[in-house]
């Protein structure tokens, strides 16, 4: 058997998908798995334990696949990822969404649920075909024991989700000695405005920084992603987009968020992000640093 799942977004869309995948995975042992997804996610995609091939491809982009027996729609809700699937001839199709006629296939398509997890979203998709899935099954494997890092990535896809440089500068300073920044493709500038030399590996040594790493700060972003994936203790500051449908459902974390909403795709940092102040992240820092032990599961949501 052969199934194809598209998820051609980013690295933390990726994670959040996790228990989906490792569902599918479950229900079909014997099957080849192929995930459509960008060819620079190829790292974290082998970490998943539950994908036997990546498909390089980019959003909404024409797939390279012929006739598999399932396609999985774990992009979005369409029209455009719908098609691009359908594109490929499969026998059947589980989606959000979807055509009001395709005679050919057998089609599975269900009502978007606009207020929900994201994790839970997808797991509730594939849940519908009798597909069972742990929301909980995110983790990924331990790479290495914690050191005494502490991790700040100020990058994000958006202006609207950066919290500024100078406040996380700030907060590198009073953090000290033990503080790495990091950037990703194209945030080498970003970083340098809070120190001359950013940490700006690959992608694999990025999530191994994070996966030891004692303490992450971040936005919300792929980084943050890493950080619930590996239990690593976080301070993670969101704005246009409530951590209720994005943040970490439980764990050693702490989220700091206004309790307002915005454009998730502006260029400014959104207002209720520019409410968060230096102090309160030094003292969520603080909190998580010095709080419950690895056992503890209840990450908690700051709304000021």
């Amino acid at each position: 058997m052969r199934i194809l799942v598209l998820r051609a977004l980013g690295l933390g869309d990726l994670l959040t998908a996790v228990p989906a995948l490792r569902g599918l995975r479950a229900a079909f042992p014997q099957a080849e798995i192929t995930l459509a997804a960008p060819e620079w996610l190829a790292d974290a995609v082998a970490r998943i334990e539950a994908v036997d091939r990546l498909l390089p491809t980019e959003a909404l982009a024409p797939i390279g696949f012929e006739k598999p027996d399932l396609a999985v729609n774990l992009h979005g809700q369409g029209p455009q990822s719908v098609e691009r699937l359908l594109e490929t001839r499969p026998r059947a199709l589980i989606t959000y969404g979807g055509p009001e006629q395709a005679p050919e296939v057998r089609l599975l398509a269900v009502e978007w649920p606009e207020d929900r997890h994201e994790i839970l979203r997808w797991c509730d998709l594939l849940q519908r075909t009798g597909i069972r899935c742990d929301p909980d099954d995110f983790r990924l494997r331990p790479v290495g024991d914690r050191t005494g890092r502490i991790v700040i990535h100020p990058g994000a896809s958006t202006g609207a989700r950066r919290w500024p440089t100078g406040r996380y500068a700030a907060v590198a300073r009073a953090l000290g000695d033990d503080v790495v920044v990091t950037a990703g493709p194209g945030e080498h500038d970003l970083a340098r405005q809070i120190t001359p030399n950013p940490f700006t590996g690959t992608l694999a040594e990025l999530m191994d920084l994070v996966a030891t790493a004692r303490l992450v700060i971040c936005g919300d972003t792929g980084v943050a992603h890493v950080a619930t994936a590996y239990r690593t203790p976080s301070v993670l500051l969101f704005g246009p987009v409530s951590p209720h449908l994005w943040g970490p459902r439980h764990g050693p974390h702490q989220v700091l968020w206004h309790g307002g909403t915005g454009d998730t795709f502006a260029d400014e940092p959104d207002p209720g992000l520019l409410k968060i102040t230096t102090e309160e992240v030094l003292d969520a820092a603080g909190g998580v640093l010095c709080g419950p032990g690895e056992s503890e599961s209840s990450a908690r949501v700051t709304s000021v």
